[in-house]
C-alpha cells in the first residue's frame, strides 16, 4: 500500500469516527432537550392549574319537640290489657313526624318507678307502668327531658330505674342523671350539626332554705347534685350554673344552644316576669333556643335579643300538655276553657353552611296539637292529633273535626303575633298570619 493509499484509509476512519461522535452528540443533544421540555412542562402545569377544591355541600338537621308527656290514673286503667299495657294510642298520628326528624325530644313529667316504689298512681306522685316507655321509644322519640318537679315522685330509687328503664331502651336521657359522671348536658351530632341541649327545673324551695325540693320532697343529699334545677331565691347561682354549661358546650364543639326550662305559673296563658327575666339572660350568654314547660297550657313565644346585639333567641315559655288526663270537665277551676287538652310540637330546622361552617336557624314551625279522649271497649284511651294545617286535619278526622278547630284557634290566639314575629326575623312561611293576612299565607324572603 502506497503512502497516498494509507492516508486516504486514515482520513475515511477519522471520517468516520467523527460522524458516529456527531451522531451520538445529536441524539444526546435531543434526549436532554426532550426532557428539559418535559420537565418544564410539568412544572407549568403544576403552578398554573391547581386542583378544584372540594365543594362541600350544605347539611341540614330537624329537630322536633313535644311538651309534658303524663299519666294520671285514667289514663293506664285504659291502656291495661290482659298481659299489661298499651300505650300505643297515645303518639300513633305524631309518630311520623318524630321519625321524620333527626331528633324527637319529650318532657317526661312522670317517674318509672316499678312495682318496688309500690302501686301504680298518678297526680301527684307519678308512678307509670313500663309499658309507657316501649310506646315512646317505638314512636321514635329519642330523648327525654328528665328535669322537672316530678323527678323525684318515687324517690331517689325511683329517679334512678327511670332513668335505667329509658336508657336500656335506647332512649337518651338529660336533666337528671345517676352519678356525678354523668355530662349534665348533651351535644348532639346531628348530619355534622353539633347542637348543645340542656334541661333544668324550678325548685320548689324558698332562699332561706339549704336543701332542695322538687313537688314538695325534700330530696336526699346523694339526689340533690344530680337533679339540674334553680331557685328563684338563688338565681344568680343559677346563671353562674348556666354560663359554666355553655361554655362546656362550645367547647365540646355545640354550634347551636337549646335549653329546655320547666318554670312558670300552672295554668297561666302568660309567662311570668321570672321566666321573661331569665329568657333575656340566657339569650345574653348565647342561647339560641329555649323551649318551656311546666304551666300544662300554651303560652306565647317571641323573640328575645341579647343586649350585645348578637343573638336572637327563639323562646316559647310553654308548649303545653303532649298527653293527659286533664280535661275540661275536669280543670273547671284552673283550666274551664280546655287550655290544658292543647299542646304545641315545635319543629326547627338549622343548616351549616357548606363553604363557611356556620349554623343558622332556616325553619321554625309550631304545630298545635289536641289530645283527645275517647272510649273504646269501654276503657278510655288518648291520642295526640296534630293540626299543621287546619283544614287537611279536619278533612283526616271528621269525627273530632269540631274539637281541633276550637283547639287550634286557642293555640293561635296565644302564639299568633309571636310565632309571626319569629317566622319573619327567619325568613320562612308564616303559617299563623296576622288577621289582614289570613286569606294567604305570606312567604317571607331572607
Amino acid at each position: 500500500m502506497t503512502r497516498r493509499q494509507k492516508a486516504i484509509l486514515k482520513r475515511r476512519i477519522f471520517l468516520s469516527f467523527c460522524s458516529v461522535v456527531l451522531i451520538a452528540a445529536i441524539v444526546l443533544f435531543s434526549f436532554i432537550i426532550g426532557s428539559a421540555i418535559k420537565n418544564n412542562g410539568d412544572t407549568s402545569n403544576s403552578s398554573t392549574e391547581s386542583k378544584p377544591e372540594p365543594v362541600i355541600p350544605d347539611s341540614y338537621a330537624t329537630v322536633v319537640s313535644i311538651g309534658d308527656i303524663m299519666c294520671h290514673s285514667t289514663q293506664y286503667n285504659g291502656a291495661k290489657t290482659a298481659d299489661g299495657y298499651d300505650f300505643s294510642h297515645f303518639f300513633k298520628e305524631l309518630s311520623p313526624y318524630f321519625k321524620s326528624a333527626d331528633l324527637a325530644v319529650g318532657n317526661l313529667e312522670l317517674t318509672f318507678g316499678g312495682k318496688e316504689s309500690g302501686a301504680w298512681r298518678g297526680f301527684p306522685t307519678f308512678n307509670t307502668p313500663d309499658e309507657l316507655a316501649n310506646a315512646i321509644k317505638d314512636s321514635g322519640i329519642g330523648l327525654l327531658m328528665t328535669a322537672n318537679n316530678h323527678t323525684y315522685d318515687t324517690g331517689f330509687f325511683g329517679m334512678k330505674r327511670t332513668l335505667d328503664v329509658v336508657r336500656n331502651l335506647g332512649i337518651e336521657t338529660n336533666g337528671s342523671r345517676k352519678s356525678l359522671d354523668e355530662p349534665r348536658y348533651i351535644v348532639k351530632d346531628l348530619n355534622g350539626i353539633k347542637v348543645g341541649m340542656v334541661s333544668f327545673t324550678y325548685e320548689t324551695t324558698s332562699a332561706t332554705q339549704t336543701r332542695k325540693y322538687l313537688n314538695g320532697l325534700l330530696l336526699s343529699e346523694e339526689a340533690a347534685p344530680l337533679v339540674n334545677s334553680f331557685s328563684h331565691g338563688k338565681i344568680d347561682a343559677f346563671y353562674a350554673d348556666a354560663q359554666e354549661i355553655i361554655n362546656s358546650m362550645k367547647n365540646d364543639g355545640a354550634e347551636y344552644i337549646t335549653f329546655y326550662m320547666h318554670w312558670g305559673d300552672e295554668y297561666r296563658r302568660t309567662q311570668n316576669t321570672w321566666q321573661k327575666t331569665i329568657a333575656q339572660k340566657l339569650s345574653n350568654m348565647g342561647v339560641n333556643m329555649i323551649i318551656g314547660s311546666h304551666p300544662h297550657v300554651v303560652e306565647p313565644m317571641e323573640m328575645v335579643y341579647s343586649e350585645d346585639g348578637q343573638t336572637e333567641t327563639v323562646c316559647v315559655y310553654s308548649v303545653g300538655n303532649a298527653v293527659s288526663n286533664q280535661r275540661r270537665s275536669l280543670m273547671q277551676t284552673n283550666a274551664p276553657k280546655g287550655h290544658t287538652e292543647d299542646g304545641l310540637m315545635v319543629s326547627y330546622k338549622l343548616k351549616k353552611d357548606g363553604k363557611t361552617g356556620a349554623v343558622s336557624l332556616v325553619d321554625f314551625e309550631a304545630i298545635p296539637t289536641w289530645v283527645d279522649r275517647y272510649l273504646e271497649n269501654g276503657k278510655h284511651k288518648y291520642t295526640i292529633y296534630p293540626m299543621e294545617n287546619l283544614e287537611t286535619a279536619k278533612t283526616k278526622y271528621p269525627h273530632i273535626a269540631n274539637k281541633l278547630n276550637e283547639s287550634y284557634e286557642r293555640t293561635k290566639a296565644i302564639m299568633g303575633d309571636g310565632l309571626t314575629e319569629c317566622q319573619t326575623v327567619i325568613g320562612c312561611e308564616v303559617t299563623f298570619p296576622k288577621p289582614e293576612q289570613t286569606e294567604q299565607t305570606e312567604t317571607v324572603a331572607n
